[in-house]
């Protein structure tokens, strides 16, 4: 039986280890933390030796879990590559760039009732309402400001209407889903702050999220949701590496999913 590698990048080594400790015969899996030096040559992906200095490997499968500052040209490798990825290539790369993901999104969802604006480099603005400006590739909570009235963006922006509610993320793993509060001691939520846990699950919600990871063909996704004060619904941003670490559940299902879509 000829070797099949499986490049992991970016999961966690006790992660990995228990996945090298479920692989079956002949299966191999080079782990690297940071992205790889990868190449793509007619069709075959190949990554540079962990051990042998300038020397490359054939690649079979590949496992991409993390976010790096200049990933995208990574990810669009492996798009072009078109062979197997958890998850998947193409709707990584669709999803990479926060806002151009979430205006593919919103062609998705139904909870798309929040009027936009946007900005080009460094314009003013000038809101009626509370508002949120999102900029960068970055999530959690990261690149984000509130403001009322004026504001002017450093870099391309995103402005849209703040609401006052309850943030929550749906979670989906294969056929598995949760849904996450978000909590925080500011306005900024996270699945990092203390307090945020498993909920119950609002059925609308995760058929709209079960439709997006459709749409972009995603095995695993995290959609995040307001749940206005007034019970309104709004689709906020898509996940397309969301953290699989932080609660316990949601992690054994991931490394289970990880195993059995290795092994067929």
């Amino acid at each position: 039986m000829s070797t099949k590698r499986i490049l992991i990048v970016g999961l966690e080594q006790q992660e990995v280890e228990r996945i090298k400790g479920n692989l079956q015969f002949g299966y191999v899996a080079l782990h690297y933390e940071m992205l790889p030096n990868v190449k793509l040559i007619e069709g075959n992906l190949f990554v540079e030796s962990l051990s042998v200095k300038d020397k490359y490997l054939l690649v079979d499968k590949v496992i991409f879990h993390g976010i790096f500052e200049n990933d995208i040209d990574f990810i669009t490798l492996l798009a072009l590559w078109n062979g197997p990825c958890l998850p998947n290539a193409h709707g990584m790369m669709d999803l990479r760039q926060r806002i151009p993901g979430l205006v593919r999104a919103l062609r998705v969802s139904k909870f798309n009732g929040i009027k936009r604006g946007m900005t080009i480099g460094a314009q003013e603005v000038n809101t009626s309402k509370e508002s949120v400006a999102k900029w960068g590739i970055w999530h959690c909570g990261e690149d984000k400001h509130k403001f009322s009235g004026n504001w002017v963006s450093a870099e391309s922006s995103l402005i849209e209407e703040f609401i006052n509610g309850e943030a929550v993320r749906i979670m989906l793993v294969g056929d598995k889903s949760w849904q996450i509060q978000l909590t925080g001691d500011s306005w900024l939520k996270s699945i990092h702050n203390k307090g945020s846990w498993e909920m119950e699950v609002d059925n609308d919600l995760l058929q709209d999220s079960i439709n997006i990871a459709k749409y972009f063909d995603l095995q695993t996704v995290g959609v995040d949701y307001m749940v206005g004060n007034d019970g309104n619904k709004y689709l906020l941003e898509v996940n397309h590496i969301p953290n699989v670490t932080v609660f316990p559940f949601v992690n054994v299902a991931f490394l289970e999913y990880v195993e059995k879509w290795i092994n067929t």
